[in-house]
């Protein structure tokens, strides 16, 4: 097929975008769909990418043969376009594909886990791009360094979140892939934890040349039975990679010396706070330093680093008040980024807004949900983000409320919010969420820095 059109069902995903914009730069005619407009659609449309919001078939390039058809599984299969594509003898491929295609003659370096890969591959693309190296780059989050989710260069070295929902990950072959942790999650697509773990076996026997496991996390299988080198990496434990000599600093951050199967690296620091992101720059450093990364040039390359957008994104920071925004929709991302807090604020009193992400995953872990948020002084719950699923009789956000313990607990409607928060001594506030509680992070922003 002598392609010429490449048409998105989702165009506005954070994934699905980067994939837009890479066709887009390839000189290809990319257009697409999404529900609705966002920040990553109006960053697609002003690079001169056609997007609509409503259900029009009629707007899919009409030549079958010259257009390829990229959607997400987070599309529901009643959507007409999907129907239409599946019915018209297109190419029609889910988005994990095409990104496997795209990865296909690059050295490709992953990075997979329940939780942490989106700031553990951004952290890794940053330290090949800030070494000079470069590289491709297909990130699950908006880097604070760079503006944006993908990264292009000439040097065929390829980047990317292998994501496990949906079993997308099995879509890549990596040369090197870390493995931040195996929890129950995505009950709806896996049955169990075991389903889970057996997925990531798989994924772990598609890379080439070396695994990066965090200590405690198991395949189920010795080492000597996969094809690739196995390293382990740990927070501050011995390991192959680890944080050695910890020394805690103002702010949250801290120094410390990076252990490595060979020469150590001292005096690193992670240019973002909270002793999660160590954890997590042992992971990025670990898998550049296989590559063949300078040590020095990873000593930079992680003081250098910002962060991401809505992976513990600090945005007021004052003597009166601070509020920091996660992404975070498991209890243990939750539970995490509260110890973080706890670390970067001791004594203060600290208010969480939470947005449960599915009734899915609602109902499956709101007694988890409610232990974490338990760390809290106070916990402000907004109604079900339903995404991709349709209501579940009985459960909602008041089954996470129920269980929570010490906290003042309430659940409030979205749109009461920010009336809420102004009547609130805000002393420490976090937002947690991967619905549409984005949303709100600007009105917060600006109340707090006019109102305290």
């Amino acid at each position: 097929m002598s392609l010429k059109n490449v048409y998105f069902i989702g165009i506005g995903g954070i994934g699905m975008s980067a994939i837009a914009q890479y066709y887009h730069h390839a000189g290809y005619q990319v257009s697409g769909y999404d529900r609705t407009p966002s920040r990553l659609t109006e960053k697609l449309e002003s690079q001169g990418i056609r997007i609509h919001y409503e259900d029009q078939p009629e707007l899919i390039p009409t030549t079958v043969d010259d257009t390829l058809i990229i959607y997400t599984p987070a599309i529901p299969a009643s959507l007409k376009e999907l129907q239409t594509a599946r019915e018209g003898g297109y190419r029609l491929v889910k988005r994990s594909l095409a990104l496997g295609e795209i990865a296909q003659g690059q050295e490709t370096l992953a990075i997979a886990g329940t939780h942490g890969k989106t700031t553990t591959s951004t952290l890794l693309a940053h330290l090949l791009t800030d070494s000079g190296a470069g590289c491709n780059a297909f990130l699950g989050g908006i880097s604070k360094n760079y503006h944006t989710n993908l990264l292009l260069a000439k040097n065929p070295v390829l980047v990317a979140e292998a994501d496990e929902f949906d079993r997308s990950f099995l879509q890549l072959f990596p040369d090197i892939a870390a493995i931040t942790a195996i929890d129950a999650d995505h009950l709806d697509i896996y049955n169990d934890l075991q389903q889970i773990q057996a997925a990531f076996l798989q994924f772990a026997r598609q890379i080439k040349k070396a695994i990066v496991l965090k200590q405690g996390v198991s395949l189920g299988v010795p080492d000597d039975a996969l094809t690739a080198s196995v390293y382990r990496y740990a927070y501050d434990q011995p390991a192959d990679f680890y944080a050695k000599d910890l020394q805690p600093l103002p702010g949250g951050y801290f120094e410390f010396t990076l252990h490595t199967p060979g020469e150590p690296i001292p005096h690193c620091q992670v240019g973002i706070p909270g002793w999660v992101n160590v954890e997590n720059a042992v992971a990025a450093a670990a898998v550049a330093w296989l590559h063949g990364t300078n040590p020095e040039a990873i000593r930079k390359g992680l003081r250098s680093f910002q962060g991401v957008e809505r992976r513990f994104d600090v945005h007021v920071n004052t003597p009166a008040c601070a509020y920091v925004d996660d992404y975070a929709h498991h209890p243990k991302e939750i539970a995490a980024a509260l110890s973080s807090i706890r670390n970067i604020f001791p004594g203060r009193r600290v208010t969480v807004v939470f947005q449960p992400h599915l009734y899915t995953r609602t109902r499956d872990f709101y007694e988890e949900f409610a232990a974490a948020l338990s760390q809290a002084d106070d916990v402000i719950l907004l109604p079900i983000y339903p995404a991709r699923e349709e209501p579940i009789e009985g459960v909602n956000a008041e089954m996470i409320l129920e269980k929570i313990q010490g906290p003042t607990a309430q659940v409030i409607a979205k749109d009461q919010l920010l009336s809420h928060l102004k009547q609130q001594a805000i002393d420490i506030l976090i937002t947690f969420g991967a619905g549409d509680i984005d949303r709100l992070i600007q009105p917060i922003t600006e109340l707090l820095k006019t109102t305290r």
